[in-house]
């Protein structure tokens, strides 16, 4: 592997699981490499989302020093945890490193905090403080960066409202560092690589055509399966009835949870596509073209805004209320009704849409990134 020991430069081992790590540890990864006289980066990815991962490394141009591959078919999230609190302790023997960063909510997060704490390693939590205040919504994210929270030693916060959260738990001042999201960061950087180079369009996916609104589509959290998943089904299927000019675009998730009750209940119908999950930089393209987003996911509701589309979140509670009181993001649950009826405000009342785009986006600034690798150079 890479080399066991230690050098002059300061180690920093930044981990990562997920395609969402992937885009928001990016900007951070970047910026490290611009200071490699003065510090040591190291990339550890798990591999926990193994198809929609690789496509991003590719993308970013990151290059990983270690790749642990955990996943397994059917994997329970007990026995993923103990695969990575397995795989990540001989990295930490071998690398020694100062720092580890981690991002967000994921089991990856979790298992790399626990482990790091266990050899006495410092860890950093990017995105920390965000809350729900209930512990199976999101599931199992809400607890994922609740027990990084208690484990990390600095906390770069997105937001006034993150800060605050930690305030309330305890957390030092001086251990918490308000940085703005990594997301709005990554996603200008990304805006200017599609313009430079456009990406492959997918054939799955719709070409689009002046004269057709464009909804996109996602929605993958666990807490939604079963009926929660049939419900906002039957209200795309509605909302393209009710809207005829609109096409629906759904790249839909490899879970069996999601692919079994979309492809039953949306498959065969002529304005919705159902595809193949698309790469960021598709993703992009679909935001930039987007009137409307239907998601339940985090990220997707802090990039919206970079495009003044209007966001409807299809959960029940949201750790990122800043859109909602900013007004660019709505909460509208999973009851079919209530989405259908907030679809079909938006169509008729131009006054609502328009302010749904003008918010601008609560996230961050763009210089997340700079702040986060800042405050690291300055501490031992």
């Amino acid at each position: 592997m890479f080399g066991s020991g230690k050098t002059d430069l300061k180690t920093i081992l930044t981990i990562l699981g997920t395609r969402p790590e992937a885009v928001k540890l990016a900007p951070v990864l970047m910026e490290l490499e611009l200071r490699q006289r003065r510090i040591r980066s190291l990339v550890c990815v798990t591999g926990q989302h193994r198809e929609l991962l690789d496509p991003m490394l590719a993308f970013f141009g990151i290059r990983p020093e270690f790749d642990l591959r955990v996943m397994k078919e059917n994997q329970p999230l007990a026995g993923l945890t103990a695969r990575l609190l397995t795989e990540l302790d001989p990295v930490f023997e071998e690398t020694k490193p100062d720092w580890i960063v981690v991002q967000g909510d994921t089991t990856t997060v979790m298992a790399a905090a626990l482990a790091a704490y266990y050899r006495g390693i410092r860890m950093a939590h990017v995105e920390a403080g965000l809350r729900t205040g209930d512990k199976y919504s999101p599931f199992p994210e809400e607890i994922n960066r609740r027990v990084a929270g208690v484990l990390a030693d600095v906390h770069f916060a997105p937001t006034t409202r993150a800060v605050r959260n930690l305030r309330k738990e305890g957390v030092p001042a001086q251990q918490i560092c308000l940085t703005g999201n990594t997301v709005v960061d990554a996603l200008n950087w990304a805006i200017l690589a599609v313009e430079k180079n456009p990406p492959p369009w997918p054939g799955d996916l719709p070409i689009p055509r002046r004269g057709r609104r464009l909804i996109l589509v996602t929605g993958h959290r666990r807490e939604n399966f079963g009926e929660g998943m049939e419900q906002i089904c039957r209200a795309l299927r509605g909302i393209a009835e009710d809207l005829p000019d609109c096409d629906l675009v759904y790249p839909v998730h490899l879970n069996p949870h999601v692919r079994g009750p979309v492809n039953r209940l949306l498959g065969g119908h002529p304005r919705i596509y159902l595809a193949k999950p698309v790469d960021y930089p598709v993703m992009v393209v679909l935001l930039n073209q987007a009137w409307l987003v239907l998601t339940d996911s985090g990220g997707i509701q802090e990039e919206a805004p970079t495009f003044g589309v209007p966001c409807l979140v299809t959960r029940k509670t949201t750790e990122r209320p800043e859109g909602i009181r900013q007004g660019v993001a709505k909460l509208v649950g999973t009851d079919s009704r209530k989405i259908v009826a907030a679809v079909r405000r938006l169509d008729h009342d131009s006054s609502a849409y328009e302010r749904m785009t003008a918010g601008g986006n609560p996230y961050g600034d763009g210089h997340a990134a700079r702040r986060i690798v800042d405050w690291l150079e300055r501490h031992p």
